[in-house]
Formats: structure tokens, C-alpha cells, sequence
């Protein structure tokens, strides 16, 4: 138990696990509007209850993705630019001629 407390891994940390990342943000975002809306026709009831959070959390977790897609699209264009300038540039000497 001492290596837990002590602050040094014992093992390096694994990579960061990339995917569809814009989409996946997209898509909750969708997800959360879409179950707003759904709500929305319900708020008397949700206010009878005292369930009224419920519909503002589902607004408010729309809004976190909205700030969530553009966070991520500019993450995704900047990782596309460090690649494209670690890539390294075709040869465009002039050719030889085969005569």
C-alpha cells in the first residue's frame, strides 16, 4: 500500500484512447435537447411533483455540450494541424528526364 500513497506509478499511465470524439460529443449534446423537449410538454406535472430540475437539467446539459462541440472541433482541428505539419513534404524537385 505504501506505493499508492508515495505519488509514483508503478507502471507507465496507458495512451489516451481517441475515437469519433466530435461526434460522440454531438450526439449527447442531441440527445440531451432531445429529452428537454420531450419534458417540456410535462412541466405541469414535473411541477406538481417537485421534479422541475429535471427538465432544467436537460436543458442545461444541451447548453454544456454546445460549449462541448466547440471545445472539441477546435481541439480536432488543432490536432489535425500538428499532423499535417509533422508530416513529412513529398519531394517536388524537378524531375529527371527519361530521354
Amino acid at each position: 500500500m505504501a506505493g499508492f500513497f508515495s505519488g509514483s506509478p508503478e507502471h507507465e499511465a496507458p495512451e489516451p484512447l481517441e475515437g469519433p470524439v466530435v461526434a460522440t460529443i454531438v450526439g449527447g449534446t442531441l440527445i440531451w435537447f432531445a429529452l428537454f423537449l420531450v419534458q417540456l410538454p410535462f412541466y405541469g406535472w414535473f411541477d406538481d411533483h417537485g421534479h422541475t430540475w429535471w427538465v432544467w437539467t436537460c436543458l442545461a446539459g444541451g447548453g454544456l455540450g454546445l460549449i462541448g462541440i466547440w471545445y472539441v472541433r477546435r481541439r480536432d482541428a488543432a490536432l489535425k494541424r500538428v499532423r499535417a505539419d509533422a508530416a513529412p513534404e513529398p519531394d517536388r524537385s524537378p524531375a529527371a528526364s527519361a530521354d
